[in-house]
């Protein structure tokens, strides 16, 4: 019986400095050292990640912990904990966005209609509860939407989101839906499924898309891409995504690298490095 060739190294990618994993989940226990991933991240190229915290009490509980160079921050509600936006979380989100200069954006907020765990009545409201706290602190949104697209493009175009900073993460549809996203001028964040050699209509949209429309991200720890797919995903694994997006276009994969990570900066508004003390 022949033995499976070993898995190449994220190191062999040999990416220049410069990516920018945009959505990972490292904090709570899912990692049981989330610096250690980050050091490997480093040595990949991924000069900086965006922590996603999924609420105000897992940002209280975890933020300190991810204090260190290269680290940005996300906080929303997610659509599968929509019951949980009220006052009081409104509030304490609020407060956090005025006092840590970290946190670069609201997300990932939405509408899941795959679980439907809310009533989508309830999701609707807390999504545009939260958009309109956006609004007022005037900071970016980043949008989880799965088989909601309508509903949710509704939604933001009534509450005047086109032509303001908007991230639509973990984009998994085709060519049509890429156009409607950057007709109202914001961006898409390409997952690891690109990868995935039936997933034909990413594949294919991800072609054509304008070269400065999308950013990359890994979701981690979900959605590794080959071939690390069915595996723990984690930052360093970005590179594969950024080398299957290059191959899908024509490109150079450490232009699209280092294209990608420009690209994210600007939506975000970090620096090449984000400093240790992330006071605004």
């Amino acid at each position: 019986m022949s033995r499976k060739a070993p898995r190449p190294a994220p190191e062999a990618a040999a990416l220049p400095p410069g990516g920018v994993d945009t959505h990972a989940h490292l904090d709570g226990d899912r990692y049981a050292d989330p610096l250690h991933v980050l050091e490997r991240a480093r040595a990949c190229g991924v000069s900086a990640v965006g922590n996603v915290f999924l609420g105000p009490a897992a940002y209280a509980a975890d933020h300190q912990r991810f204090r260190v160079p290269g680290v940005f921050f996300l906080l929303g509600i997610h659509p599968h904990e929509a019951g949980q936006v009220d006052r009081e979380s409104l509030t304490a989100m609020e407060a956090a966005f005025r006092e840590d200069g970290r946190l670069r954006a609201m997300g990932e907020i939405g509408l899941d209609y795959h679980y439907d765990f809310h009533p989508r009545s309830v999701q609707q409201d807390a999504l545009r509860r939260q958009l309109d706290l956006a609004l007022r602190l005037d900071i970016p949104v980043v949008i989880h939407s799965r088989e909601a697209e309508e509903d949710a493009l509704a939604i933001l175009d009534a509450m005047g989101f086109a032509h303001r900073p908007v991230l639509w993460h973990c984009f998994g549809l085709g060519a049509d839906w890429a156009a409607e996203v950057i007709n109202r001028d914001w961006i898409l964040s390409i997952p690891g499924t690109v990868t995935f050699p039936k997933n034909h209509a990413l594949r294919a949209a991800v072609a054509g898309l304008p070269a400065d429309s999308f950013v990359l991200e890994t979701d981690c720890p979900y959605l590794a891409p080959e071939p690390y797919r069915g595996q723990r995903n984690e930052p360093a694994l970005l590179v594969f995504t950024a080398r299957e997006v290059a191959r899908l276009r024509g490109e150079d994969p450490a232009l699209v690298w280092q294209r990608c990570g420009t690209t994210a900066r600007s939506f975000f508004g970090i620096e090449e490095e984000t400093s240790a003390e992330g006071g605004k």
